[in-house]
C-alpha cells in the first residue's frame, strides 16, 4: 500500500486546495448577497437569487465533496503513516484542521441562513471572517512545511502579526470604498 502513497498524498493535497478555494470564496459571496439586501427593487431579487445559486453550486459541487474528500484521504494516509500521530507537529496541525472544519461549519450554517434571507451580519463583518480561512492557511502550510524547525514562540507572533495585517488591510480598504464605492 505504500506504493501509493505519493498518489494519496497528491489526491489528499488536490482536494484540500479545492476545499480551501470554496472556503476562500463562499465568504465573498456572503458579501455580495448581503450588500444585495440594500439595493432597492428590482436588483435585491436578481441579485439576491443569483447570489444564492452561485453560492448552492459552490458549497455542494466543489466545497462540501472537496471537503469530505480531503478528510478521506488524510485518514488514508494516517492509516499509512501511523508515526505521524506521534509526532507533536501533527498534533498542532491536526487542532488547525478541527478549528478548520469549525469554520467550514459555520459558513453552512451562514449559508443557510442566507438561503432564507435572514441577514445576521453586516458585510463588514463577514469580510473579516473571511479571513479565518487565509489564518488557518498559513498556520497549517508554515507547520508543516516547517515542522519541528519552528519555534512556537515565532510561530504565533508570526499568525498574530498576519492576522492583525488582515485586519488593518480590511479596514484601510473599507475607507477607500467609503471615498470611492466603485473601489
Amino acid at each position: 500500500m505504500l506504493e501509493y502513497y505519493n498518489y494519496i498524498k497528491a489526491l489528499h493535497l488536490i482536494f484540500v486546495i479545492t476545499w480551501f478555494a470554496g472556503l476562500f470564496y463562499i465568504p465573498r459571496l456572503f458579501i455580495y448577497q448581503i450588500e444585495a439586501f440594500q439595493k432597492p427593487s428590482p436588483d435585491k431579487e436578481i441579485l439576491s437569487n443569483q447570489f444564492k445559486l452561485m453560492a448552492k453550486r459552490l458549497w455542494f459541487i466543489i466545497t462540501w465533496p472537496s471537503a469530505i474528500l480531503a478528510t478521506l484521504f488524510a485518514v488514508w494516509l494516517l492509516i499509512l503513516m501511523p508515526g505521524w500521530l506521534e509526532q507533536p507537529w501533527m498534533h498542532v496541525k491536526l487542532g488547525f484542521v478541527v478549528l478548520l472544519i469549525a469554520y467550514h461549519l459555520k459558513c453552512h450554517h451562514i449559508y443557510k441562513q442566507l438561503q432564507k434571507d435572514v441577514i445576521k451580519w453586516s458585510s463588514g463583518k463577514m469580510r473579516m471572517w473571511n479571513e479565518g480561512s487565509t489564518i488557518i492557511l498559513f498556520s497549517v502550510i508554515f507547520l508543516v512545511i516547517v515542522r519541528d524547525a519552528v519555534n512556537w514562540v515565532y510561530g504565533v507572533i508570526g499568525i498574530l502579526f498576519l492576522a492583525i495585517s488582515l485586519m488593518m488591510g480590511i479596514k484601510l480598504y473599507k475607507k477607500i470604498r467609503d471615498k470611492n464605492p466603485n473601489a
